[in-house]
């Protein structure tokens, strides 16, 4: 027996705590539970002899003690195995298929294989190598090494300590432990040459710190830990550890505070794992709270969450803290990296570019971009699923917020906030200039073209559309009534309806607060516009053309009188009132005549001709097409060359759907053919749809169905995409087609589909 166990065995038999023997022996109770436990193995004689007296030992006895005593005291050199792995995670959840690349690493090496755990702070990487390490031990006949490198201390381990400790657990005396560590190194790499081991290094600060103890082994595997991804280092495996799955997340929960309690408020449970940004680390202490609140609901859990300023907060449990995970990678950053750090936590959005990030940071782009690669590299952020666009985990930006209120004046963030809200409105103005009647041609920062501005405004909407609101609330009203009329040939074709609600919502009340009856107007009208032909909400649209009829006649302004009436045919044609269309479609070309606005004229021409096709007079309405298409090929109207496009496009379109009307399948082919040719130079994705869905039926009434079914498949694409109305239809359409090319089950599902979108649009 050791030491410890003796002592403990005397102490029970004469029925003695650790406080009563120590208050005999005067030796401290915290030295006897050391003894006890082991972790003191050889006291002196002094104190072993003062124990046996109160424990009432003769002779024999305190012999056997003192000699296990000297024997504790004897230095031994460590074993190789077992390994000295921390406690495994018991609830470690949703690694499988991580802990399954690792077996198979594992079972695949010959020499030495390297793998990299990285991820952002509290997301599971020591748990999950843990996990690893003790699943795969056996695997390794000369030992399993764990060692915590303290990467983000302020003095990490030094390689050369870890060689040190590694050659003692190898069975190297101490004594034979070369003093340089060149020596040191050659000794561990020619210990390790012909072993078959397992070493796991936690928590690496850099490649510098891992490469020395990287040697070539016998079947060995070496895993390491780190925030940052270590790039440098040649791999055999990189395992990015993301947040966890909603069910992950609720099953992490559902271990630490009870499964019965978290099913008892499932939503509520959603919504704290949603709170708590889906990181382990966050579930862990938000779950270890409930355990040891049994009296909360997990409601009032989620409660405490919903503020930001609370959040990092609220998610303590003991010495847990989410935002001393964060804080120690954000003390590594230099100071450059953590002013972009903080100042991206005023993004508007969820995602952001470099160009975004050199605005707040007041730097160049190509400073901006190594920047953030930089906090990549330190897993403070992400890399968005768009190539070039970054992302911050929902508790880093919070925890980055904090910092930004906690260490820059007030007039410093107020100035990096309108830097940013300035750049974003003015490249979205002119970004939006690039369409319609007189679309810019001149470059604007990075956009070059119509398909540059396009794509900036599409993957930065939720960017300047926050700027947007942030703009409003600030009373930039003349900045917010910019946008809102530079957006309006833009929106066209192009968005969402529910931006164009919040846009044109926020021009109106920018316009008011103006005192712009005429720009009031004219927001107006485009919110009838969206509301009418993008929302479909046809009773609020007509209501809406009454403010908009009365503002543009206080303005006395023709054209704007024009578009109100337009606007009021299209609610007119889409609620069915077809005759009350045709009437003011007709006012509509009036009045734009008499404001000797032509391209208006046009315009309500054009929808004049749907409302002839709604009236199932097909040839009228091809007539009228044939005619506009026409006028607007002769150059009359002097409009840029892609708003020609664009309008040709939506023209051959709707010839095709007349043509269509007829069955005159030829010509319906022919027209979708030219409407596809013109959009080559025009992005309008529901022309585009449209186009192929008619191109579509053409061929498969032509005796083409595996062409239509190519077309129909892009046109479901571009309508579930777009949101486009065509979508019930295009499935509809691909369904038959799957019949005609037998294949039964592919028709099924897209008539399921169909069903289902025409529900959820009734």
């Amino acid at each position: 027996m050791t030491f410890g166990e003796l002592l403990r065995a005397h102490r029970l038999r004469v029925r003695l705590t650790q406080e009563e023997l120590a208050e005999g022996s005067g030796v401290s109770v915290r030295a006897i539970s050391d003894m006890e436990r082991g972790r003191a193995k050889g006291p002196q004689r002094r104190t072993v002899e003062a124990l046996a007296g109160v424990l009432s030992l003769v002779g024999p006895q305190i012999g056997e003690l003192l000699d296990a005593a000297k024997e504790g005291r004897v230095r031994r050199a460590p074993s190789v195995a077992p390994s000295a792995l921390p406690p495994d995670v018991a609830d470690l959840t949703g690694r499988e298929g991580e802990l399954a690349a690792l077996t198979a690493v594992a079972e695949q090496t010959r020499t030495t294989s390297l793998v990299v755990v990285h991820g952002p702070p509290g997301a599971g990487k020591t748990a999950l190598a843990v996990r690893a390490a003790y699943r795969l031990a056996s695997r390794f006949a000369d030992g399993c090494f764990f060692f915590n490198l303290r990467g983000m201390d302020v003095r990490p381990v030094h390689p050369s300590e870890v060689v040190y400790r590694m050659l003692l657990a190898l069975g190297v005396e101490e004594k034979q432990i070369p003093a340089s560590d060149a020596e040191r190194s050659d000794l561990y790499r020619a210990r390790l040459r012909e072993r078959s081991t397992l070493l796991v290094l936690d928590n690496a600060s850099d490649e510098a710190q891992v490469r020395p103890l990287l040697a070539t082994g016998s079947r060995s595997v070496v895993v390491v830990t780190s925030r940052l991804v270590l790039g440098g280092l040649e791999a055999s495996r990189r395992l990015g550890l993301d947040v966890l799955g909603p069910g992950e997340s609720f099953d992490l929960l559902g271990a630490i505070a009870g499964r019965a309690r978290v099913g008892a408020e499932p939503v509520a449970t959603a919504r704290v794992a949603k709170l708590c940004g889906h990181l382990p680390l966050a579930l862990r202490i938000a779950g270890n709270r409930l355990a040891s609140r049994p009296k909360w609901t997990i409601g009032h859990l989620a409660g405490q969450l919903v503020d930001e300023r609370r959040r990092l907060s609220a998610l303590t449990a003991g010495d847990l803290q989410v935002r001393t995970a964060f804080e120690m990678s954000y003390r590594q950053l230099g100071d450059k990296a953590a002013v972009l750090f903080r100042r991206l936590s005023l993004v508007p959005g969820a995602d952001f570019g470099p160009d975004l990030a050199a605005v707040l940071a007041d730097v160049d782009r190509f400073s901006a971009e190594d920047t953030l690669e930089e906090l990549v590299d330190m897993s403070l952020l992400d890399t968005a699923e768009v190539p070039g666009r970054y992302v911050f985990h929902d508790l880093i930006r919070v925890f980055a917020g904090e910092r930004l209120v906690d260490e820059e004046p007030a007039p410093v963030v107020g100035q990096a906030r309108r830097r940013m809200v300035d750049w974003l409105l003015d490249t979205a103005v002119a970004a939006a200039g690039f369409f319609g009647p007189d679309a810019r041609t001149v470059p604007f920062g990075p956009l070059s073209s119509q398909e540059d501005a396009d794509a900036w405004l599409t993957v930065e909407t939720a960017n300047w559309a926050g700027a947007l609101r942030w703009a409003g609330r600030d009373g930039l009203h003349a900045e917010v009534l910019r946008l809102a009329t530079a957006m309006h040939w833009y929106s066209d074709q192009r968005g969402r309806g529910e931006t164009w609600v919040d846009v044109f919502t926020a021009g109106v009340a920018a316009a008011r607060a103006l005192g712009s009856v005429r720009d009031e107007a004219v927001q107006l009208n485009f919110l009838t516009w969206t509301l009418a032909v993008l929302m479909r909400r046809y009773p609020e649209a007509l209501a809406l053309h009454e403010q908009a009829w009365h503002a543009s006649v206080a303005a006395g302004d023709v054209t704007e009188q024009g578009w109100a009436v337009h606007y009021r045919s299209v609610s007119e044609l889409r609620s069915g009132r077809l005759e009350a269309a045709q009437v003011s479609a007709r006012r509509a070309q009036e009045l734009f005549r008499q404001a000797g606005y032509p391209l208006g004229e046009q315009i309500s021409l054009s929808f004049l001709a749907l409302v002839l096709d709604g009236l199932a007079r097909y040839e009228e309405s091809l007539v009228v097409n044939l005619e506009l298409l026409g006028n607007l090929r002769s150059g009359r109207l002097e409009l840029a060359p892609v708003m020609v496009a664009e309008l040709s496009a939506t023209l051959l379109v709707r010839t095709a759907d007349s043509l269509a009307r007829l069955a005159r399948w030829p010509e319906v082919l022919a027209a979708a053919d030219d409407a596809l040719d013109m959009l080559r130079t025009a992005t309008a994705p529901p022309s585009l749809c449209d186009a192929r869905y008619l191109r579509g039926l053409a061929l498969h009434r032509l005796g083409d169905p595996a062409g239509a079914r190519t077309e129909f498949e892009l046109a479901v694409g571009l309508a579930t995409e777009h949101r486009h109305h065509r979508l019930a239809a295009a499935l509809g359409a691909l369904a038959e087609v799957h019949d005609d090319l037998g294949d039964p089950v592919a028709a099924g599902d897209c008539r399921d589909r169909a069903a289902a979108v025409g529900s959820n649009s009734g």
